[in-house]
């Protein structure tokens, strides 16, 4: 099974990136962005608990991500493989994500972290917002803050997977395609 977090800040393109991956290798992408919107949308419990959080800027507690994101994965029986975008967030979410896979007699192939530099980070969420209509990402102090939230919370994950030989560094600056490129290259070095 080929499971992959694809890692990187807001606006990085782990979403353009993730379309791509699921066309060539068939895998079922989990957004926790995505799994939060459609509890949101359900006006489930978790995702007004979510809300709470979302609205400010803020990562949303492990125990709700993690419950969310549990529920998305069974229910796929026999599956190729996952990409997981935008979890884990943490070190505590990394951990509880290699238990949650353990149970299920599989594990993370590879972390592909997607590396911008943070004024193009802030060019890219601008303009996602004039087309999506996502209000977290018109304010530019609510962007700064994910980006100040993503480099102190969530940066130190790539720590996690370093120590677990799993980590990838992919220049995320380019053209769409080169990026892709990028981001294949590396799964054909552990595939082969």
């Amino acid at each position: 099974m080929l499971n992959i977090v694809l890692f990187g800040p807001p606006g990085a393109g782990k979403g353009t990136q993730s379309e791509r991956l699921i066309e060539k290798f068939k895998l079922i992408h989990l957004s926790t962005g995505d799994i939060f919107r459609a509890n949101l949308k359900n006006e489930t419990s978790l995702g007004e608990l979510a809300r709470t959080y979302m609205d400010k800027g803020q990562l949303v507690p492990d125990e709700v991500t993690i419950e969310m994101l549990k529920a998305e994965v069974l229910k796929h029986s026999s599956p190729i493989g996952f990409i997981f975008d935008g979890f884990p967030r943490t070190n505590a979410q990394a951990i509880a994500l290699d238990d949650l896979l353990a149970s299920l007699d599989t594990e993370i192939s590879i972390m592909l972290a997607l590396e911008v530099e943070e004024e193009e980070l802030k060019k890219r969420l601008l303009a996602r917002a004039e087309q999506s209509g996502r209000a977290d990402d018109a304010d530019p102090a609510i962007i700064q803050h994910r980006i100040a939230v993503y480099n102190k919370d969530t940066a130190p994950v790539k720590t996690y997977y370093q120590g677990q030989n799993k980590f990838t560094s992919i220049q995320g600056i380019g053209n769409i395609d080169e990026i892709t490129q990028r981001i294949f290259n590396a799964l054909e070095n552990i595939q082969a």
